[in-house]
């Protein structure tokens, strides 16, 4: 499909990783839109997790938080927080975390908490939520992020979620239970960490994209895999049931919201 855009391209190669009946924990934004797409498509046997206790969500359209009732209304269960990160996923039982950042540096650690200094920071973001236990315990991690060079950096402003910390086997010697950030799919290709330095480098490029392009979004001097892949376009139906699930979203979002008046009498 030529129509396509770049954030559409980058959702459905990120959902074609998800494998059908796969456990997956999900958090907002691109990782949900993937992870619903997945669900719709080739994936409709996938448990999706979110972190307010919704197992087994099949929502319509896409929530705004992990709070939204469209999550509750359509799961198959919903269990306390404390019973999912206890009984699902430190309990080794989530095959994948599809995670966000504002930060991402080389070794595929994550920053979701401050700008700047952590004292004293230009922007305070919404914070850790269970990203780093996510990060730590699921079988691996898939992280969404839209490439430019002061999101993927040569050195975070905070490290919330642990990807290989400093590289060169640096995780696995602390007996971490998952294996650490696999994909990185951005909005000009995918990075999967060197199998020797643990070092995010290129391993595949849109049709459309470039070497050059690629590293020009990047804030370190970014590697390129001796066999670089091409991510295949859309397909008609790929691309279809995204624009119908991000339709639905937009016009299920842009409905005013009715708050009852309390009785006459009443304060």
């Amino acid at each position: 499909m030529s129509d396509c855009t770049r954030d559409e391209w980058m959702t459905i190669a990120a959902s074609r990783l998800l494998k059908n009946h796969s456990v997956c924990f999900v958090g907002i934004g691109l990782p949900s839109a993937a992870c619903n797409l997945a669900r719709l498509t080739h994936a409709a046997g996938i448990v999706l997790i979110y972190e307010s206790g919704t197992i087994g969500t099949r929502p319509d359209v896409l929530p705004l938080s992990i709070g939204d009732g469209e999550l509750a209304e359509t799961a198959a269960c919903v269990i306390s927080l404390p019973e999912v990160f206890s009984y699902y996923l430190q309990a080794g039982r989530v095959d994948v975390g599809f995670l966000g950042a504002a930060q991402i540096d080389r070794h595929g650690n994550l920053n979701s908490t401050v700008i700047g200094p952590y004292d004293a920071p230009t922007t305070r973001l919404p914070g850790a939520g269970g990203a780093p236990e996510i990060a730590l315990h699921v079988k691996q991690v898939f992280v969404m992020a839209k490439a430019t060079p002061r999101s993927f950096v040569e050195h975070l402003d905070f490290r919330t979620s642990a990807g290989y910390l400093d590289g060169h086997g640096a995780r696995a010697r602390t007996g971490s239970l998952g294996s650490g950030p696999r994909a990185v799919i951005t909005d000009v290709g995918m990075l999967a960490p060197h199998p020797e330095t643990d070092e995010l480098q290129l391993v595949a490029l849109y049709a459309d994209a470039s070497i050059d392009e690629a590293r020009a979004a990047i804030g370190w001097p970014l590697r390129v895999a001796e066999s670089l892949d091409t991510i295949a376009p859309p397909t008609a139906y790929e691309l279809d049931t995204l624009r119908a699930l991000n339709s639905r979203t937009r016009e299920a979002h842009a409905r005013p919201v009715h708050i009852p008046l309390p009785p006459e009498g009443l304060p």
